[in-house]
């Protein structure tokens, strides 16, 4: 308790010296690194305020209630991207273990062309056509073998219900990014998925849809059953699973999928964000703020399927939301006369599919399925170890399989493919369309207002920096330090600096200042969002995710402004001041940035023709060498969703003119 004491006491001293202190090089006076999450928190509550008015017009009356729904329907359109082609399943059956009232199958089928997803069916004793059930697994490693979700599919099964345990990607037997021998090279699935899908953004698809689709084709390889009844299909999941329970009722139109419990994972996205932050990259889709899409509206697509919200009251997933989710999604039911198909069960407990909630889910399987209200009980089911459940004979698809396709390889495929579509868009357009196309992607906005600047005061001896704020309504304030050379000395050229450490890096270099000294040029040093005075603190940005801004880099996402597009706006209101002010010359500007701030920099000199030279240092070049190494640090600082479809980086190094940019490695 002493320890935690007196770590806040010394980030409050931290906080203070940073408001009073003469000699420090920051300009903001306040606590300005949570500056861009507010800023974007503020936006996101915006949108969502829009789309509850919607709902609240949706909830008077039946028709308008349809109406909602169809619309949410072509939002989610606009902006699920891409899925793979349909291929056979090319099922086979590894193994078969019979147990006390039913028998477990060793499934592998492929969802695309040699992309193998490894399975679980657990089949019941007896005769006749028994419903089915798809149940996907959360993020344990094990996934299909965790014991909870053995034991929500033996309870299944010995009610009468054919069940299939999928493992989703990058967990139990199919791990994507791994070595030469199939080991993980990431520590954890959720690893994996995250920077899986910030590749997959790039050309247009994410890993939300690569899970579903494994799942739609498990659905398939289900309904190919003899054992199934194809027109009784339910869908439940824990966490991630809960998660897929919850995209899957949204994507699919299969009219035979007919009832659904998602288990630890639905809440309201609003709170969520705010109150607990993003989550992993398999969580949702980009732009979902954007189109006004909550997480109930998912399961509002295609209503009423009967459904089931399976919530721990201590659960980290929001319960304030899951109950404010529950009494929005009843009104919604009961505004087209389904009330009794919508129904929350809660238990005192935290996440995961425990034993109260497995029982529920059963229950509420056997209503609808069985016509039977009766009391299920699950007694004490004995589970099997992994390795009894292993399907692959090496336990990795990637070892087992010797052309084995994954994620990684599938999206540089893609790539490959939309280079031709690259190459047929950016003749057939002009600058001003290309322009056009990729502001959109950026989700820029041109901002035409002044820029006012707030002088707040000096600091240094031998080099003197001018303490300024820029600030342009409707944009995040910039803090920056300003050098004016000696008259004598005037080069009459500017520099403006984007160190991604943050300008105090550089004020503080004696080196740097030292070459500021000879070179007579005024020198601009800036922090655009997310670095140094506005850089988020690291406590709110798990290293899980490779992404030190991971919160505001998702956040930017999914209210549809990519933080590359927020960057270039900072390094436009920069470029602003310098041509308003009469003090600093604009006749020659240089630009330099480095590492991920060298994306919106390039970008910003595609169109603006006030950068006479950019001077680029550790950064990317192509996008493909994102797609070619996954787990690269900071890709979602680079992540511009669709741009692929369009161009890569060279193509805009090409348009500025390759002698107005030089690539420096440090």
């Amino acid at each position: 308790m002493k320890r935690g004491y007196l770590l806040i006491l010394g980030f409050l001293l931290l906080s203070a010296g940073r408001i009073v202190a003469q000699n420090s090089y920051e300009v903001l006076d306040w606590k300005s690194h949570v500056s861009w999450h507010k800023f974007l928190i503020h936006q996101m509550h915006s949108q969502y305020h829009q789309r509850d008015e919607e709902m609240q017009q949706a909830l008077k009356s039946k028709a308008a209630a349809k109406a909602y729904e169809q619309r949410i329907r072509q939002n989610y359109d606009s902006i699920k991207g891409s899925f793979p082609s349909e291929s056979p399943l090319n099922a086979k059956v590894m193994g078969s273990i019979q147990r006390d009232g039913y028998h477990i199958e060793k499934v592998v089928y492929q969802s695309f062309s040699n992309h193998h997803v490894t399975a679980n069916l657990y089949v019941p004793d007896g005769q006749g056509k028994f419903p089915g059930a798809l149940f996907f697994c959360g993020h344990e490693r094990q996934a299909k073998a965790t014991i909870s979700y053995q034991k929500t599919a033996i309870l299944l099964a010995k009610n009468g219900f054919v069940v299939l345990v999928i493992d989703p990607i990058s967990q139990a037997e199919r791990f994507q990014l791994t070595d030469d021998n199939g080991k993980p090279l990431t520590r954890g699935g959720t690893t994996a998925h995250t920077l899986l899908n910030a590749s997959s953004n790039l050309v247009g698809t994410n890993v939300v849809n690569y899970e579903y689709w494994d799942n739609k084709r498990g659905l398939d390889y289900l309904m190919s059953r003899t054992e199934v009844d194809t027109s009784r299909i339910g869908v439940l999941g824990n966490s991630g699973g809960g998660t897929m329970t919850t995209y899957f009722l949204a994507l699919n139109d299969n009219k035979n999928v007919k009832v659904a419990v998602p288990c630890s994972y639905v809440t309201k996205r609003e709170r969520a964000i705010e109150v607990l932050g993003p989550q992993d990259g398999c969580q949702w889709v980009p732009y979902e703020g954007r189109e006004h899409l909550e997480i109930d509206d998912f399961l509002l697509m295609h209503a009423p399927i009967p459904t089931l919200v399976l919530a721990g009251k201590y659960d980290f997933v929001d319960y304030v939301g899951v109950k404010q989710t529950i009494r929005e999604m009843r009104h919604f039911y009961s505004t087209i006369n389904h009330a009794k198909d919508v129904k929350l069960f809660s238990w005192s407990d935290g996440h995961g599919i425990s034993k109260p909630k497995r029982e529920a889910a059963v229950e509420w399987f056997r209503r609808w399925f069985y016509h039977d209200s009766s009391r299920v009980e699950e007694g004490d089911p004995s589970t099997l170890s992994e390795d009894q459940l292993q399907v692959t004979t090496t336990g990795q698809v990637n070892s087992t399989f010797k052309n084995e396709y994954t994620i990684q390889q599938r999206n540089v495929d893609l790539a490959n493919d939309l280079e031709s579509k690259r190459e047929k868009f950016q003749p057939t357009h002009s600058q001003q369309e290309f322009e056009a196309k990729i502001k959109t992607l950026l989700g820029f906005e041109e901002n035409h207002k002044k820029v006012k600047s707030e002088w707040v005061g000096s600091v240094g001896q031998n080099i003197k920096w001018q303490k300024v704020i820029l600030r342009k309504k409707g944009t995040m304030p910039v803090p920056a330090l300003i050098y004016h050379p000696v008259k004598e000395n005037d080069s009459g050229e500017t520099e403006v600096w984007f160190p991604v450490d943050g300008k105090t890096s550089l004020a503080k270099d004696k080196s740097f200042l030292k070459q500021l000294q000879k070179s007579g040029d005024t020198v601009i040093l800036a922090d655009v969002r997310g670095t140094g005075e506005t850089q988020d603190p690291e406590r709110f940005n798990a290293d899980k995710y490779y992404d030190s801004q991971y919160r505001n880099d998702q956040i930017s996402l999914h209210i549809g402004k990519t933080v590359v597009g927020q960057r270039v706006q900072d390094i436009e209101t920069v470029l602003d001041f310098v041509s308003e002010d009469k003090d600093i010359p604009a006749t020659h500007i240089e630009v330099y940035a480095s590492e991920f701030v060298g994306s919106p920099a390039l970008y910003a000199a595609f169109w603006d023709a006030r950068i006479d030279h950019l001077y680029l240092s550790n950064t990317l070049r192509s996008y493909m060498e994102l797609l070619n190494n996954p787990t690269i640090k900071e890709a979602y600082a680079y992540v511009v969703p669709n741009a692929l479809k369009y161009y890569d980086l060279p193509d805009l190094v090409k348009r500025i003119g390759s002698e107005n940019v030089t690539y420096q490695t440090q």
